[in-house]
């Protein structure tokens, strides 16, 4: 178990990278919505009731999910990348050469670590949600219990009749998600630099949670729904939690599973097909006009620029060193 173990070498290490970064997003992104919902309107510390506050509520959240991203992604960046989603997983495998073999694991880890997480959050505000179902007289697992449920995972607006409107806004969110992931990573485009990185990331989340989250919640990521939900059905919600029934649309809970890895995929092929593709094309080029000049071949590249290839040390269409889904770089 010391610093050296065998196995914090080996994938398992990997999957444990997974683990902590998903808890670490949930443990943001599931608590600012219970502080929303049930904390803080009964603290004495904001007097809104839940609902009260409108776009406020929703604001705070979008910031909160956004901060959570950010933070899941520099916890677990060094060692598995920090996909922290099974759809960023399985996009990696299918664009990126990520191994085949690693994705169970990933997805495995992912998942658990957004249940424990969950578990904990419920946990600390366990006096918090009981305090607010009693207050609103809601009996959990009724459709009013929703409001409380909805602090661990997502469920459709009320306007849809049927999955696919809800299906939709998850490929549409995912597909943001990951394309633009993939953007921030692209080496050879204007990648920025590892230490913002992961706050750009969460940038996005914050975007898509303003423009997109109003339909279905915007999971945008099966573990981040999966793990919570089930622990939800552990705690009482039943129906409304498994199989996700909410009488507008019953039988939900596949929809924020399955649409964030199509979505994810549209995503990953329109970057490539559009972008990706055409830079690797293109090899190494000069930076647009008015951006930091091109160091001569054998000089260091200026402070602040994006390393580019000299010739001979990338040949077109290889991928650079660092790039998503090539072998990591070493741990210092």
């Amino acid at each position: 178990m010391g610093v050296t173990a065998r196995w914090r070498r080996t994938t398992v290490g990997e999957y444990s990278s997974e683990f902590l970064g998903t808890f670490v997003l949930i443990m943001f992104g599931d608590g600012v919505v219970a502080m929303v919902v049930a904390a803080l309107n009964q603290s004495g510390r904001g007097d809104a009731p839940f609902g009260a506050g409108g776009q406020a509520d929703w604001i705070l959240i979008a910031t909160g999910w956004g901060l959570a991203v950010a933070l899941a992604v520099y916890v677990a960046g060094g060692i598995s990348s920090a996909h922290i989603n099974p759809a960023v997983t399985v996009a990696m495998a299918v664009f990126r050469g990520f191994e085949w073999r690693k994705v169970p694991g990933y997805i495995v880890a992912q998942v658990l670590g957004a249940f424990v997480a969950a578990a904990l959050i419920y946990l600390n505000y366990k006096q918090a949600i009981n305090s607010f179902e009693a207050a609103n007289d809601i009996s959990r697992g009724d459709p009013n219990s929703i409001p409380t449920y909805s602090i661990f995972a997502t469920f459709p607006a009320g306007f849809y009749s049927n999955a696919a409107g809800p299906f939709l806004d998850e490929v549409i969110g995912t597909a943001l998600l990951v394309g633009i992931v993939l953007a921030l990573v692209d080496e050879f485009n204007v990648a920025p630099r590892v230490n913002i990185g992961p706050l750009l990331i969460g940038f996005v989340v914050f975007a898509i949670g303003l423009s997109f989250g109003a339909n279905s919640g915007y999971a945008i990521n099966p573990a981040r729904d999966l793990g919570p939900r089930l622990f939800a059905w552990i705690q009482g919600w039943g129906e409304i939690a498994v199989p996700g029934n909410y009488g507008n649309v019953d039988g939900y809970m596949w929809v924020p599973i399955v649409a964030p890895i199509v979505g994810g995929l549209v995503g990953a092929l329109i970057y490539d097909f559009f972008v990706h593709n055409v830079l690797v094309a293109r090899g190494p080029a000069p930076p647009p006009a008015g951006g930091v000049p091109e160091a001569p071949v054998g000089e260091p590249e200026p402070a602040g620029r994006i390393p580019q290839p000299t010739p001979g040390e990338q040949p077109p269409g290889e991928r650079p060193p660092g790039y998503a889904g090539s072998s990591p770089p070493p741990q210092e």
